[in-house]
């Protein structure tokens, strides 16, 4: 038996001594082990990132008040150009159709986009939705390649994801992670926000930049980073899903702007102190604290007390996350509701207003409830740190 053991011992530290001689010869992994090749990106980005291109702006300065160029140029100072770059996606090659955020083209006299082949054009702008921060940008439709878009409605956290974009005007760079969180909201990043959270590394450039998966299909558009100014990615990175994207480009390709329905609701978050009194099994929904007059949701049977728990099948968390979901449907459309009155849970069917129907609206005669009296707390804000990259 003690045999066996020193000859056990014996292999072990041959072996050892010769893998540790390989190492040393060539470190880099080979192609193939056992006939199998390693996993690898590689052929998946060669595909996508073409689609994938950078966007350089020219924004004028404003009136400058230094009293040593008031003396030497009056009132005619000259203006100084600021350059910004950000990042952006092809989705439609026909048209030359691109979509990135609102706040890479703000204020920009001059968009020029440049493409992985390092052809540039001068871009035109569509339309921009600053309350989603989502524009569309056009170019000349010459030799381009778009991107695939999934239904980000189903991705699921721990799924791999890839960042592509252009961060600190390095040129197009590469990061991959896996999704960290889904249905992000009230960050106060954005009016309307369904984030999804990534640990990819995203930094200042890579705004407007494709979230892709595996498959090398865009399920979202990098927009901000959890992290201080003077820093960059912490592993928490933001970006709007595929989802909303297609609805506002679809709306600023046909009218040039984004037109959000409503269903004439007043909504506040579930306290805990409201889950037994409503009757709730737990603290998800959003409470109707009014309901206007005339209004979608008064048609639909909603009313005041209210807790909406489901919209379209998709769970409702908070009042930030109910108002996400109807300002992103289309105007029109039909939305089913699940929610609570009196803790019994029913069902009924919506028509989403347009934003004119609001002057038919009686806020005077609206169904409200009076909201509980509470000491107002001391404002914090928990995230102090969040800018758009």
């Amino acid at each position: 038996m003690k045999l066996s053991r020193d000859i056990l011992l014996v292999i072990l530290v041959t072996l050892t001594g010769y893998i540790g001689t390989c190492s040393v010869a060539n470190a880099r992994l080979p192609a193939i082990v056992n006939g199998q090749a390693l996993p690898s990106l590689a052929d998946m980005l060669e595909r996508v990132t073409p689609a994938v291109v950078n966007i350089s702006t020219e924004t004028g300065a404003g009136s400058l008040n230094d009293p040593v160029y008031r003396h030497f140029f009056g009132k005619k100072i000259p203006a100084k150009k600021r350059l910004g770059t950000g990042s952006g996606i092809i989705v439609d090659a026909r048209n030359g159709y691109i979509v990135t955020n609102a706040h890479v083209i703000e204020n920009a006299k001059k968009i020029i986009v440049t493409l992985k082949d390092q052809r540039q054009f001068y871009a035109k702008l569509v339309g921009k939705d600053l309350k989603a921060d989502v524009a569309v940008i056009r170019i000349q439709p010459e030799r381009l390649t778009a991107m695939r878009i999934a239904n980000s409605k189903r991705l699921r956290v721990g799924d791999f994801v890839v960042a592509i974009g252009n961060p600190y005007g390095l040129g197009q760079s590469v990061t991959s992670g896996i999704i960290s969180a889904l249905g992000r909201t009230g960050l106060g990043i954005e009016h309307y926000e369904d984030f999804i959270q990534t640990d990819a590394p995203i930094n200042p450039g890579n705004s407007g930049g494709a979230l892709v998966n595996l498959r090398g299909e865009l399920i979202g558009i990098n927009t901000a980073i959890l992290g201080g100014k003077s820093g960059g990615n912490v592993g928490i990175g933001f970006a709007i899903p595929s989802a909303m994207i297609i609805n506002i480009k679809d709306q600023l390709v046909k009218y040039g702007k984004v037109e959000r329905g409503q269903l004439g609701i007043e909504i506040r978050d579930i306290q805990p102190n409201m889950v037994k009194s409503y009757k709730l099994v737990n603290g998800r929904g959003a409470l109707i604290s009014g309901v206007i007059s005339n209004s979608p949701a008064e048609r639909a049977g909603i009313r005041a007390g209210d807790v909406i728990t489901r919209i379209n099948g998709a769970v409702v968390t908070n009042s930030s996350n109910l108002k996400s979901m109807i300002g992103n449907l289309r105007m029109g459309s039909k939305v089913k509701m699940e929610y609570i009155r009196n803790g019994s849970v029913r069902n009924c069917v919506a028509k989403v207003g347009f934003a004119n129907e609001r002057k038919q609206f009686s806020v005077k005669n609206g169904h409200r409830i009076k909201p509980a009296a509470r000491r107002k707390p001391k404002r914090k804000n928990y995230f102090p740190d969040i800018w758009d990259n």
